[in-house]
């Protein structure tokens, strides 16, 4: 029988790569924990309502719906904002609010789905929601 090894947080590229070498399939798991970090723009708000409803927030000033693309594909939830540069030459004293273009994107659990997608006033709200089997969903007898 082997020896077993204790991993650090200093050793996951190491502990991915032993476990990875003997996965078949797995491959986009892994993949996915060695993503570099992402941009933190735009802001977002991840709110969970219950334990099979949450609701995704992001911050888009100035963008318009027609901007703005919202779709799943493979697991992943696609949140992208193009934003076309204009020829107007503006002197600004102060520019806090960004108005660049944008691509971010969420792994969303196979038991989730998208109820509802909706922007208003700057504020797209993505709407999720836990699908619950039969077998598994509260019942009441008395």
């Amino acid at each position: 029988m082997g020896t077993f090894q204790r991993y650090t947080a200093s050793d996951l590229a190491a502990l991915v790569e032993k476990i990875n070498k003997h996965s078949i399939g797995m491959d986009a798991t892994f993949d996915r924990l060695n993503l570099p970090t992402s941009t933190s723009y735009p802001p977002y708000n991840l709110i969970q309502i219950s334990n099979v409803e949450s609701r995704l927030e992001l911050a888009l000033a100035g963008f318009k719906k027609e901007e703005l693309k919202v779709y799943t594909e493979y697991g992943q939830l696609f949140i992208e904002g193009k934003k076309e540069e204009t020829e107007e030459k503006v002197n600004y004293l102060h520019k806090g609010v960004a108005q660049r273009s944008f691509a971010r994107q969420w792994t969303v659990s196979e038991d989730t789905q998208i109820r509802s997608v909706t922007f208003e006033d700057g504020l797209l709200v993505v709407s999720l929601g836990k699908v619950v089997p039969e077998h598994h969903a509260r019942k009441d007898y008395l």
